[in-house]
């Protein structure tokens, strides 16, 4: 069985025990987090695609953790300006389990 959710802009697909990482949800590590917008969910023989959710189905997950990515830098260059600038950035997540799927 597995599931295709919405959160955070992006789309993932997960089974049941998954551990993903989401955009930066606001909420504390050991909560119960329920995705409401499903896209599709699968149950072996039966495949629901929604328009453009699936009614009643939810995916249950608990938050294991918030935190930072790995550090990326941005280099911005202006050629016979003499102007440099060096900017680095960590984008914030959250990492999930998936506990059940329902639908």
């Amino acid at each position: 069985m597995y599931a295709v959710i919405e959160t955070g802009g992006k789309q993932y697909k997960v089974n049941e025990g998954d551990i993903i990482f989401v955009e930066k949800l606001d909420v504390n590590e050991g909560d119960t987090v329920t995705f409401d917008r499903v896209k599709a969910i699968s149950t072996g023989e039966d495949f629901k695609v929604g328009a453009p959710t699936v009614d009643g189905a939810t995916v249950t997950a608990n938050v294991i953790s918030n935190g930072k990515g790995k550090k990326i830098y941005v280099m911005k260059y202006k050629s016979k300006k003499n102007e440099k600038k060096k900017i680095g950035h960590r984008q914030p997540y959250t990492k999930v389990q998936i506990v059940s799927i329902q639908g």
